[in-house]
C-alpha cells in the first residue's frame, strides 16, 4: 500500500490532521506513507516516526512565477512535481484540504483511488470518492476523526502527534537555561492572520505581568517574523520579566518550547493548538472563530463568549469592535490558568 496525504497548509490544520498518520500506520503496518505539504510547514512533519516521506509543493514560489509572468518556469515546476508524484505509484491519495489546488495535486499524483474530504471549488470532480466533513463540530479535529471512521480505520486512540528531534530539544534546553526559565514558564501565542481573532494587546501585557507575579511563571512570547512589531509593543507595555522569542524560532523549535511549558495561552492559531497536542496545560481564546470547544484533554480549555453574530469567521459585522474578544478578561484567563495547571492531561 502506497499512500499520499495532501494537506498543504496551515499550522493548525496540519496539527488537527496529524492523528491520521498513526491511524493509517496501525491499519497498514507495511504501507509507505507520504505527505505533500508547502515547504514552510514541513517542520511539523519532518520528525514524525510513522511518515516515510515528505514531498514539498512550492506553492508560494509558483504564485510568484505566475504574478511575474514566468509561465514557462511555472509549467516546468508543475510538471516536475507531477513526475515526482507519479514515480511513486500511489495506490491511495487523500485530499485533506478539499480545495481546488489540493484537488488538482491529488489528481496529478496519478493515484488509482483519490478520496476528497469535504471537496469543494470543483475538486470533487477530480476524486474517485468524496467524504463530507462530518463528526461532532465541537470536538477538536472531529472532521479527521470522522474521515478515519468512515474509512474503517482503527481510530480508537485518535490523538494529535507533533514531533521534534534532538536538535530542537537541545535548542529548547538552551533557551530555558540561558533565559532562566528553569522554574517554569508560560508560552503566549497572541498572533494570527486575522485581526478579528486577536485579543487586546494591552491585556496580553497585563497577563504577562500577572503570570509572573501571581503564578511564578515567566511569560515567553512566540510568533513569526511578521509579528515582531506587535510583540515589541506587548513587551514594552509589560515592563517586566518577559522573554520575547518572536521570529527567533522555527516551527519545530517552537514546538519543543511548547512541549516543556507549564502553561500555554493563545488565540486561534497553530502554535496554540500545539499545546493541546503536547498535553501542555492550555487556554485558547476564541471569538470570531470556533474550531472546537471540546479539547479532548482535561488540562486544556477554550474561553469563548458567543454573541448573536458568533462565529462570524471571515465576515465580522462589528466594524472592528471585536466585542467577543474584548469580553475575555485577564482575571478570567488567570482563573482558568490555575485550573488547567492543576489538571492531568
Amino acid at each position: 500500500m502506497n499512500i499520499l496525504l495532501v494537506r498543504l497548509s496551515a499550522i493548525g490544520d496540519i496539527v488537527f490532521a496529524s492523528p491520521l498518520i498513526a491511524t493509517l500506520r496501525r491499519a497498514y503496518p507495511q504501507a509507505r506513507i507520504t505527505w505533500l505539504v508547502q515547504p514552510e510547514y514541513r517542520g511539523l512533519l519532518d520528525q514524525h516516526p510513522d511518515l516515510d516521506e515528505i514531498i514539498v509543493c512550492p506553492l508560494g514560489h509558483w504564485r510568484r512565477l505566475w504574478h511575474t509572468g514566468r509561465l514557462r518556469a511555472l509549467w516546468a515546476g508543475i510538471r516536475a512535481l507531477q513526475a515526482n508524484l507519479k514515480a511513486r505509484r500511489f495506490d491511495l491519495a487523500i485530499d485533506l484540504q478539499g480545495l481546488l489546488k489540493s484537488g488538482v495535486l491529488t489528481w496529478i499524483s496519478g493515484a488509482r483511488e483519490r478520496i476528497g474530504l469535504g471537496s469543494r471549488e470543483g475538486s470533487r470532480w477530480l476524486m474517485t470518492r468524496t467524504i463530507p466533513r462530518g463528526g461532532d463540530p465541537g470536538r477538536i479535529g472531529s472532521e479527521y476523526l470522522y474521515l478515519a471512521q468512515t474509512l474503517g480505520l482503527p481510530a480508537g486512540d485518535f490523538r494529535m502527534g507533533i514531533h521534534f528531534g534532538e536538535a530542537e530539544a537541545s535548542f529548547a534546553a538552551g533557551v530555558i537555561a540561558d533565559r532562566d526559565l528553569v522554574e517554569g514558564y508560560a508560552v503566549l501565542c497572541p498572533f494570527t492572520t486575522r485581526p478579528q481573532k486577536h485579543w487586546v494587546e494591552e491585556r496580553w501585557a497585563e497577563l504577562a505581568v500577572r503570570l509572573d507575579r501571581e503564578l511564578g511563571l515567566t511569560p515567553v512570547l512566540l510568533g513569526g517574523p511578521a509579528e515582531r512589531d506587535s510583540a515589541a509593543r506587548i513587551r514594552d507595555a509589560a515592563d517586566g520579566p518577559l522573554v520575547d522569542l518572536t521570529g527567533e524560532t522555527g516551527l519545530a523549535e517552537a514546538a519543543a518550547l511548547i512541549a516543556r511549558a507549564a502553561l500555554l495561552v493563545g488565540v486561534d492559531t497553530g502554535l496554540g493548538h500545539m499545546g493541546i497536542a503536547f498535553g501542555t496545560p492550555s487556554l485558547l481564546l476564541f471569538g470570531s472563530t470556533r474550531p472546537y470547544l471540546d479539547t479532548d484533554r482535561a488540562n486544556a480549555r477554550v474561553l469563548y463568549h458567543p454573541l448573536d453574530c458568533s462565529p462570524c469567521k471571515r465576515r465580522p459585522t462589528c466594524e472592528g469592535a471585536f466585542t467577543c474578544m474584548h469580553l475575555v478578561t485577564v482575571d478570567e484567563v488567570l482563573n482558568a490558568a490555575r485550573l488547567v495547571i492543576g489538571c492531568t492531561p
